[in-house]
């Protein structure tokens, strides 16, 4: 009997496996795949930003011919790929089998399959535990597209193991990851389109930041939006799509998948247990982690919330507590931040403007900031959306190094914080941070010089100077 079994071994289902055994409770760990470390490791954020790294300087060696450099030759993917693959295995090190069974995590390798609301069976093995993790993730979503079964297209689950660079290649769907890898392969030299069935890319950003993002990428992809993807021939070759009520069609070298993502819940038999799924097949939880069985909890891309690895760990982090301590502390998503590793990065955290009535709006472009106007890296924009006392409610940037630079922004608001605290720090000059620092100071420069303020300040001045 088994104090806990947690199903999957990504970044969630990990963190709760070492948690549990730090604390000396007997442990499980299911993994159908050979390794573990989840999508983020071998099929997401580490290949990825690989892969982004690697295009990002053949891009900037092809772009700097001011400095002498011939950088005109053909990019070889296999070379680049081992590359990939290489970071992957180094980080693969801290996620091993061995490492986790020296902390006293018993690894069983397979698909599980429930017997009951705590047994399972996994390659022949009966498992009886106490409480239960499903931390199964997600996997690409396969839109129903004529000629799709058919078609040899890529997704982010193969795109790491290719060795031959596509003149031309098409992806469906304009979601982060995608526009990530997009962006990587036309700057590696291919010619790259995306159909994206809305009107815009990455819906959920702040508007400005959206129509930046827009501007900016157009420069290296061609944006189909408003596009129905409707077939696909020719091994995916072809691809036929509906645009305002016309039918178009376009030829591509290779096609890639970027359509979402689907839950892992198929073939676990999941009825046994109790577990309540959604009509998309995401497993229902509280604000707890808790399914609809208290004794089994689910974390991670398989409950449909933010599909984030650092989401995933904080998923993982609040399970330990509540299972073990039969706490019922709440995941809070409000402060939470994520980013988007195109070039220029995308970073966002809290409220959007369009999602807020009445707020305070500063902004700063990061060609007033000096550390960015050295590098001639000034394409871009922070922006911190307040109440009108001052408290943070949403922070949102477009910028080299983004995702960086904007964390003070995260410290301050996971505490509640104001707007001036980002102004009371100091920023060593000149950095990327001082774009806070400027942001920050239009709120004294509103709160000093309008209103009444400059009215008392100039009294004063007259009478005791």
């Amino acid at each position: 009997m088994y104090d806990i079994i947690i199903i999957g071994g990504g970044a969630g289902g990990l963190t709760v496996a070492s948690g549990a055994a730090s604390l000396g409770a007997k442990t499980a760990l299911i993994e159908k795949r050979e390794s573990l470390g989840g999508d983020c490791l071998h099929y997401g954020c580490v290949p990825s930003k690989a892969l982004i790294e690697a295009a990002n300087e053949i891009h900037i060696a092809r772009n700097s011919s001011y400095a002498g450099i011939d950088a005109s030759g053909e990019v070889d993917l296999g070379k680049i790929m081992e590359r990939v693959n290489r970071s992957v295995e180094t980080i693969q090190e801290s996620d091993s089998k061995e490492r986790f069974e020296t902390m006293g995590v018993d690894v069983y390798k397979g698909a599980p399959e429930f017997l009951g609301d705590r047994k399972l069976k996994v390659e022949g093995d009966i498992l009886e535990t106490k409480k239960i993790v499903i931390a199964t993730g997600s996997s690409v979503n396969k839109p129903p597209i004529e000629g799709l079964d058919a078609a040899d297209y890529w997704t982010n689950e193969t795109v790491f193991q290719q060795t031959e660079l596509p003149r031309s290649l098409t992806f469906i769907g304009a979601g982060p990851v995608g526009l990530e890898i997009a962006q990587a392969f036309a700057r590696l030299g291919c010619d790259v389109t995306v159909l994206e069935g809305g009107n815009t890319i990455l819906k959920k950003e702040d508007p400005s930041i959206r129509d930046k993002a827009m501007e900016i990428l157009s420069r290296e992809i061609t944006f189909i939006t408003e596009a129905r993807v409707e077939k696909v021939s020719d091994g995916g070759k072809k691809v036929y799509y509906t645009k305002n009520g016309k039918e178009q069609s376009l030829e591509t070298d290779k096609l890639f998948l970027a359509a979402g993502r689907k839950p892992n819940t198929e073939g676990m038999n999941l009825t046994e247990t109790g577990v309540v799924l959604d009509d998309k097949g995401f497993v229902h939880v509280d604000d707890t982690m808790r399914t609809a069985n208290p004794h089994v909890f689910a974390i991670g891309d398989v409950t449909g919330h933010m599909p984030f690895t650092h989401v995933a760990g904080e998923h993982g982090k609040l399970v330990v507590q509540n299972a073990f301590y039969s706490l019922k502390r709440k995941m809070s998503y409000e402060t939470i931040p994520w980013n988007t590793y195109t070039t220029p990065e995308i970073f966002h955290l809290g409220k959007t403007r369009e999602e807020v009535e009445e707020a305070y709006v500063y902004e700063t472009r990061l060609n007033e900031v000096d550390r960015f106007v050295a590098e001639h890296a000034t394409e871009g924009f922070v922006k911190i959306i307040t109440d009108r006392k001052g408290k943070i409610i949403g922070a949102h940037a477009i910028g080299k190094g983004a995702g960086d630079w904007m964390q003070p922004v995260v410290a301050v608001m996971n505490r509640g914080g104001h707007i001036k605290e980002l102004s009371d720090m100091v920023y060593p000059y000149p950095n990327h941070p001082a774009a806070l620092e400027a942001v920050s100071g239009q709120y004294w420069r509103l709160k000093l010089f309008s209103g009444i303020a400059p009215v008392l300040s100039r009294r004063y001045l007259k009478w005791f100077l």
